[in-house]
């Protein structure tokens, strides 16, 4: 038999066999693993990209939300706010006074209201009002300027007063003496003689239908201030001279009623009757309109004497 020198011996080796047919799978492997590992971290970009989108989209809604509520709100309103957050000094009224005074201007929408003197709730009063008018009346010319350049839009006027405390029984006599003549209830206060009348304000003020007054100025807590008298009477001539607006009724206030010129000269020209209640330092009247032929500023009253009343807080005119 002759032997086939130029043969080949093929071996397979198992191996080689192993090798070829798990390369596949582990390349399947690692491209599984590559697509699972982007797939996650594309999933939490998404998610994280997601959240501050939805917190910036909430805070724009905020944002547009406040913006158009500051928008709305009156300059008035908004103003106060700035003033009173700013500021640590104590009210010159108590809150229940403040109550009482903002329960009427509820209660009237749109009001004419007429405040004498500049406290420091002068930028409250002119919010608690801001959908109807307000004027200040102050004795001090500067403190109605400092005002007007603070708060440009605010109606203020400084009145000059001639009287003083120390005369205020000696006043109240000479207005009884001209009830029905110069000092009646029912008159023109622009034209009058009266002594406690206010004839130098602007003109207008005479031709308004005031549906609130407040009474807290001029000063008033020593014989030499201007003292009153003139704002409560004025005030209560006002009320009764109206042309029928507001129904025909005032609320005038009066703070600091518990001092003796103010008690006295509320009796005299607001009187008891129309008293409605006292809040700590605050007389609340309602006056009612009267006719022109009226000479009496009170129906129910007993007329004591001033000077009596007033007792050493006299002086001669």
């Amino acid at each position: 038999m002759k032997s086939n020198a130029n043969a080949k011996l093929i071996v397979f080796h198992p191996s080689l066999h192993k090798q070829a047919s798990t390369a596949p799978a582990s390349h399947r492997l690692w491209l599984l693993f590559f697509i699972t590992f982007f797939t996650l971290v594309f999933t939490l970009a998404l998610f994280n990209s997601a959240i501050p989108s939805s917190s910036s989209s909430s805070s724009s809604a905020s944002a547009a939300s406040f913006s158009s509520a500051a928008a709305s709100l009156p300059a008035a309103v908004a103003d106060a706010l700035l003033h009173y957050a700013t500021t640590t000094n104590d009210t010159h009224m108590t809150q229940a006074e403040i109550a009482s005074i903002a329960a009427v201007l509820r209660r009237s929408p749109s009001a004419n209201f007429l405040v004498f003197g500049l406290t420091h709730e002068t930028l409250l009063f002119r919010a608690l009002n801001f959908n109807g008018r307000t004027v200040f009346l102050d004795e001090s010319e500067f403190l109605i300027s400092r005002l007007e350049q603070q708060h440009p839009g605010i109606e203020a006027y400084d009145v000059q007063y001639t009287t003083r405390v120390s005369q205020a029984s000696g006043l109240i006599k000479s207005t009884r003496d001209q009830i029905k003549t110069d000092c009646r209830p029912v008159q023109n206060l622009l034209f009058s003689e009266c002594k406690l009348a206010l004839n130098d304000l602007p003109n207008y003020i005479y031709e308004v239908d005031w549906d609130v007054i407040l009474i807290d100025g001029p000063r008033g807590y020593l014989p030499s201030a201007p003292g009153r008298m003139s704002s409560i009477f004025t005030a209560a001539v006002l009320g009764r001279s109206k042309k029928g607006g507001g129904g025909g009724k005032t609320h005038v206030f009066v703070h600091d009623i518990d001092r003796e010129v103010e008690r006295i000269c509320s009796e005299e020209f607001l009187c008891e009757e129309n008293l409605v209640k006292t809040v700590d330092s605050l007389g609340h009247f309602v006056v009612e309109r009267m006719e022109r032929d009226s000479f009496e500023f009170c129906r129910n009253r007993i007329k004591p004497s001033a000077t009596s009343l007033l007792g050493n807080n006299k002086e001669d005119d």
